[in-house]
């Protein structure tokens, strides 16, 4: 019986019966570098990914992001300041998981079927999904929206900087949503790897003003339920549409999904404007010339 409770413990990992004891003023050291140490994985993390597909956007597409320094400096420093908001609670799971095995995490791949994997990964996928969908519907009543999802909006059009460009109060919304589910839903260290690089990835291209992705994956059959970028800058155009992260489940069943947007119609609509200032501006150049 004893070798089987140790067997089990070893298959999910280290266990509280397993710890040697430290002074609280320890555990609480090692819980703050752990949110330290997460909160720079993150940041790090944002730089790499939204940096490298600005790069990617500069080379595909030069000049898409023209004139929009200062936005991009915004996008920046409230993303950074989303990093260790997001830190805080990532570090202090990774610390319980490490020293306490309070989640539902395991690094031994045995612990769980094979199947089980890529079923875990669409767990939460899916529920990541729904609280997105649900708390982002939220933010666009007038309070929420105005009190802090605006900050989000403010980037018209959005870049790939602007995937965790948020105010404190809807990061922290967000912040929550995987270190919840740990404790929910098993899976493995890799697996939940995974996960995270995919909200990363999606993050930062539903945000970049084009397509990254083939086109089967935003239209057709399985673009009807994938959302990429062309689905989510519909939703910084008209705002009360379009809240998914991953999927269109959520938009379709509930009537808020509004298709998708044509991005080089958009940016035919968004340069007309800029070009009649100009002319404006010429115009007004060149009487003042004349005048003079």
């Amino acid at each position: 019986m004893l070798k089987q409770v140790q067997h089990d413990a070893g298959m999910w990992g280290d266990t509280a019966a397993s710890t040697p004891y430290k002074p609280p003023m320890s555990i609480a050291l090692a819980i703050i570098l752990s949110a330290a140490a997460m909160t720079l994985i993150i940041g790090v993390r944002y730089l790499i990914a939204s940096g490298a597909f600005a790069l990617a956007t500069r080379a595909k597409h030069p000049g898409l992001y023209t004139g929009l320094d200062a936005q991009v400096r915004r996008e920046v420093a409230w993303s950074l300041a989303s990093a260790a908001i997001y830190g805080v609670p990532a570090g202090v799971v990774a610390w319980g998981w490490q020293n306490r095995g309070w989640t539902q995490i395991y690094d031994n791949v045995h612990a769980m079927p094979l199947w089980y994997l890529p079923v875990s990964v669409l767990l939460y996928l899916f529920a990541h999904d729904t609280w997105f969908y649900w708390t982002h519907r939220w933010m666009h009543r007038p309070r929420p929206f105005k009190l802090a999802h605006a900050v989000h909006h403010a980037s018209r059009p959005p870049t790939a900087w602007a995937a965790m460009a948020f105010h404190p109060i809807e990061a922290l919304t967000g912040a929550v949503a995987i270190p919840l589910l740990v404790f929910l839903i098993p899976i493995h260290v890799s697996a939940l790897g995974l996960v995270l690089a995919i909200m990363t990835v999606m993050g930062v291209t539903n945000h970049m003003g084009w397509e990254v992705f083939p086109r089967f994956m935003w239209r057709g059959p399985v673009g009807a339920w994938l959302i990429t970028a062309s689905h989510h800058q519909r939703h910084h155009e008209r705002y009360g549409c379009n809240y998914g992260l991953y999927f269109r489940f959520w938009d379709r069943l509930c009537g808020t999904d509004d298709g998708i947007g044509d991005f080089t119609k958009d940016r035919q609509r968004s340069r007309a404007p800029a070009a009649a200032r100009r002319r404006g501006g010429d115009a007004d150049r060149g009487g003042a010339n004349r005048a003079a």
